[in-house]
């Protein structure tokens, strides 16, 4: 039965709270990263974090009791948010599959060169010696480094199943993140561009495309 509440349904009542509720919930995970790269770990507080998003301390910690579950929270979603963004992207590309692949390798670089990389960085570094954020971060990093290589061989059309293609794609992958940490303290766009340009030439190679 619908219980009537001052005239209107629970039902009804319930929906815009919700809806309040993932909105605050989406400017606390997006203040989070702004805040990480803007000031790093340590300034990234929660009442900074708050102030940000425009929401009350109470709010946010009703929704993250812990700056190490907002933070985590903020990474995790917006790296989905970022891989859906890279597949729509990629549904986009024209060209051959040379073409694609330099294409889709030039996508996953800006993705670790961007702000969410970024703060990423800050909370892999303040985890070395924070033992309680290590637990929760590994697993999580575990996670989204599978769903990464994942949606890598999925953008590059890769088989696998061939010896070798698996190594190449996750050596892919750990040549991407090593030039975004590189590119922190100064712009190497350079001699990323020139690495990436041989880098695609034994890929194609790798691939058999």
């Amino acid at each position: 039965m619908t219980v009537c509440f001052w005239g209107r349904t629970l039902e009804g009542v319930r929906a815009p709270q919700q809806e309040r509720s993932r909105a605050t919930q989406q400017r606390l995970l997006e203040a989070t990263v702004d805040c990480l790269v803007l000031h790093g770990w340590s300034g990234a507080t929660t009442t900074v974090i708050a102030e940000r998003a425009g929401v009350s301390r109470g709010a946010q910690l009703h929704h993250y009791p812990t700056r190490a579950a907002l933070v985590l929270a903020a990474v995790t979603h917006l790296a989905e948010r970022r891989a859906e963004e890279i597949r729509t992207e990629a549904a986009t590309l024209t060209g051959d599959r040379d073409e694609r692949l330099d294409k889709v390798l030039d996508m996953l670089a800006a993705a670790f060169t961007g702000p969410l990389f970024v703060a990423a960085l800050e909370v892999w570094v303040a985890a070395r010696t924070d033992p309680e954020l290590r637990d929760a971060l590994v697993p999580l990093e575990a996670r989204v480094g599978r769903e990464m290589h994942r949606l890598t061989v999925e953008l590059l059309g890769a088989d696998e199943r061939r010896p070798g293609v698996r190594e190449a794609v996750q050596a892919t992958l750990d040549l991407l993140r090593g030039l975004g940490v590189a590119n922190l303290l100064t712009d190497d766009s350079h001699r990323r561009g020139q690495l990436l340009a041989a880098w695609k030439q034994q890929l194609t190679t790798i691939l058999g495309t």
